[in-house]
C-alpha cells in the first residue's frame, strides 16, 4: 500500500522519516527565500499585496484538505499567502504535485502573524456572557486573562495574553507569555549581528495590558525577567517565550480562566483536541492536526522562521484564535496537561501556532507552578 492509501496512524517509523525528510527539503527550499528586512513587520501585518518570492508562508505534515473538509491523505502541506496562478509563476517557484511519490497540498491562509492586539487592529468581540471576562482587571490575575507591556515611544498600545504561572530552580515565580507580549520582540536582525532590545529587563507589564483599560500606576504585577531571542539569521527557531517576575505572589493565580490549573505537561500529538482561554476570543477548543509545521513569521527584527510548530484548527468550524491570544497555554481538553504556548496564527483564522510547552520551558529553565 502507497503512502497516500495509508491513514498518518498506519505510517510506519520509516515512512514517517521520509515525510519529515520531505518536509525539512521543502522548507529549505521555499522558506529560506524570504526577504529579511528589518522594520517592515507592522506594514508587512497590514498589506495584502503578494508577491511570488515570498508568497509561501509556511510547509508542514499534514493531510489534504478538499473544500475545508480533511481526506486522511498524508502530504507535504504548502501554506501560502494566496494562490497564484501557474503563469505568475516562474519554474522554481511552482511547488511539485508530489515529492519523491509524497503528494503536496497548497492552502491559502494569508500571512502567518504574531497574535499580539495592537490598538490599530479591527475592534474585538465581546466576550461570551456565559464567560469570564479576560479583559477586565483581575485580583489575583489569572492565567487566560489580558496582559502586557508599556511601548517606549507611547506610540501604540497592545495586549497579549498571560499564559500560565512558572517558577525556576531558586523558587521565584514568573508570568510565562510570548516574547512579543512580554519584550517586544528582542533578538537579532537578518545579519546575525544587529540586536534589537524592545524592553530592558526591569520593564513593567501590566494586568489588563493598556489597550484593555490598564492603569499605569495601579495595574503592574509584574517585571520582564528574560526572554528567548527571535532569530532572524536563523531557520531553527523553536519558541517565541518570556517570562516576568511577580511582583508580589498573592496578586497572582494559576488557575486558568475557565479551565482550572494546568495538571502537567504532556507532548501534542495530531488529532489530540486541545482547548485555551484567551485575551480575545477567550475560550475556544481545537483539534492538532499536525506538530511538524515550520512556518515564517514578520517581527521588527524581520522574518523568522520556527522549525516543527503544532498547527491547530478550530472546532465546529470556528477559529481557535485571533489577534490578542498570543502567550494562552494551550492544553489537552481531557486531561488539562499543558502542550504548546500560543503565538501566532492565519491571517484568514484557519490556522493557530504554538510552541511545543517543553521547548518553552527548557530554553527558559523554568516549570510549571
Amino acid at each position: 500500500m502507497s503512502m497516500e492509501n495509508k491513514l498518518f496512524t498506519e505510517l510506519s517509523a520509516s515512512e514517517m522519516s521520509d515525510l519529515s525528510q520531505a518536509k525539512s527539503e521543502m522548507s529549505a527550499r521555499y522558506l529560506s527565500r524570504q526577504a529579511h528586512v528589518h522594520g517592515v513587520a507592522r506594514a508587512l501585518r497590514a498589506t495584502s499585496k503578494t508577491a511570488a518570492t515570498h508568497n509561501v508562508v509556511g510547509v508542514g505534515i499534514d493531510e489534504k484538505y478538499v473544500d475545508g473538509i480533511p481526506t486522511g491523505v498524508n502530504s507535504i502541506k504548502f501554506l501560502v499567502r494566496s494562490k497564484l496562478l501557474p503563469a505568475a509563476l516562474s519554474r522554481s517557484e511552482k511547488i511539485p504535485s508530489s515529492i519523491n511519490g509524497i503528494p503536496t497540498d497548497v492552502e491559502e491562509v494569508g500571512l502567518i502573524v504574531p497574535f499580539s492586539a495592537p490598538a490599530r487592529a479591527k475592534p474585538s468581540a465581546a466576550p461570551l456572557a456565559a464567560m469570564p471576562n479576560p479583559r477586565t482587571r483581575l485580583r489575583p490575575a489569572q492565567p487566560g486573562s489580558s496582559i502586557g507591556f508599556r511601548e517606549p515611544g507611547d506610540e501604540f498600545i497592545m495586549a497579549g495574553t498571560f499564559g500560565a504561572l512558572v517558577k525556576d530552580s531558586q523558587g521565584n515565580v514568573y508570568i510565562l507569555s510570548n516574547n512579543h507580549v512580554l519584550a517586544f520582540e528582542s533578538g537579532f536582525e537578518a545579519d546575525g549581528v544587529t540586536k534589537r532590545v524592545g524592553l530592558p529587563p526591569g520593564s513593567p507589564i501590566f494586568q489588563p495590558g493598556l489597550l484593555d483599560g490598564g492603569k499605569i500606576a495601579t495595574d503592574k504585577i509584574a517585571e520582564l525577567t528574560r526572554w528567548i531571542d527571535l532569530r532572524a539569521d536563523r531557520t531553527d527557531n523553536l519558541v517565541d517565550g518570556a517570562i516576568a517576575k511577580v511582583t508580589k505572589t498573592s496578586a497572582v493565580s494559576r488557575e486558568i480562566l475557565f479551565i482550572g490549573a494546568p495538571t502537567g505537561t504532556k507532548p501534542a500529538v495530531k488529532d489530540m483536541t486541545v482547548h485555551k482561554f484567551g485575551r480575545t476570543t477567550s475560550y475556544r477548543a481545537g483539534r492538532v492536526t499536525s506538530v511538524f509545521f515550520d512556518v515564517t513569521v514578520p517581527y521588527e527584527v524581520g522574518d523568522v522562521t520556527f522549525n516543527d510548530q503544532i498547527a491547530i484548527r478550530g472546532l465546529n468550524g470556528k477559529r481557535f484564535s485571533d489577534a490578542g491570544d498570543s502567550g494562552s497555554a494551550i492544553l489537552e481538553r481531557s486531561t488539562n496537561k499543558a502542550v504548546g504556548l500560543l503565538f501566532a496564527g492565519a491571517t484568514n483564522g484557519s490556522l493557530t501556532f504554538a510552541n511545543h510547552i517543553q521547548d518553552v520551558l527548557t530554553q527558559l529553565k523554568v516549570q510549571l507552578v
